[in-house]
């Protein structure tokens, strides 16, 4: 593990610099309709492991996507940002003025948030049946739809959480959930800390391997800074964890 978390350090220095490239576009039909995803990668096998990123509330605007896109591909995986947050519930959650009427909004959407992972997920796999392993890396609410996508299903090899862990209000019992890693920032008012420590817990108690890397002074949104020691930190010990899982 600590090999591969130094190959990665290398490797996503490079990845940032190059993170401007095109993306590939390509829609996956699901349930609740077509989910728009974009590809970054240049392995040609079909047994190329896949890395669905999933956003957070205000979709994939940020500069970090394309550079830990572009690291997931340096590393040797192909990396989809996959747009399950569609263009109305981008404008819905930004004109919704407080949290309780987000939580209500997010609660009418989860069903077909998760379905659509999950379709996604099963797309990507059916690609080379049996031989490749797909993980997901999700970050605040993307996060919580990654959490509730997995949980209880075989056909993801990893999972990676961002200050974020299962939607409020979730009563489904977890009994399965791929190897996880959770990041977390110490400074989080959004999803305290005390969240990621208990989904930990759960893992332990299943049995299931799991990791909680806190970053001291980290808020809420410390991971989508691009050129800070913490968010550098961070994106680097989630392309090296899921390396280790889907690259194996």
């Amino acid at each position: 593990m600590r090999t591969t978390i130094i190959a990665v350090s290398m490797l996503f220095l490079t990845a940032t610099a190059n993170a401007q490239s095109s993306l590939q576009e390509f829609t996956v039909p699901t349930p609740g309709g077509g989910v728009l995803v974009e590809s970054v990668g240049s392995c040609a096998s079909k047994k190329c492991p896949a890395v669905l990123i999933l956003s957070g509330s205000k979709g994939f605007g940020a500069p970090v996507y394309g550079e830990l896109g572009k690291a997931f591909e340096v590393a040797g995986m192909n990396a989809y940002l996959v747009h399950v947050l569609s263009a109305a519930d981008l404008n819905a959650i930004a004109s919704i003025g407080g949290a309780s009427g987000r939580i209500a909004y997010y609660a009418r959407r989860w069903p077909q948030w998760t379905s659509a992972v999950q379709s996604v997920a099963a797309y990507l796999r059916a690609q080379a049946p049996g031989e490749a392993k797909v993980g997901i890396l999700g970050i605040s609410l993307g996060a919580q739809i990654a959490a509730a996508a997995s949980a209880g299903r075989s056909d993801i090899d990893g999972l990676v959480l961002v200050d974020g862990g299962f939607p409020n209000g979730y009563s489904k019992p977890v009994r399965l959930l791929p190897p996880l890693l959770l990041i977390w920032g110490s400074a989080d008012r959004t999803f305290p800390l005390a969240i990621g420590e208990e989904l930990q817990q759960t893992m332990q108690r299943l049995g299931r391997p799991v990791e909680l890397n806190v970053f001291e002074g980290g808020a809420h949104d410390f991971f989508l800074r691009s050129g800070t020691r913490n968010a550098d930190a961070a994106r680097r010990k989630g392309v090296a964890f899921l390396a280790s899982y889907l690259l194996r």
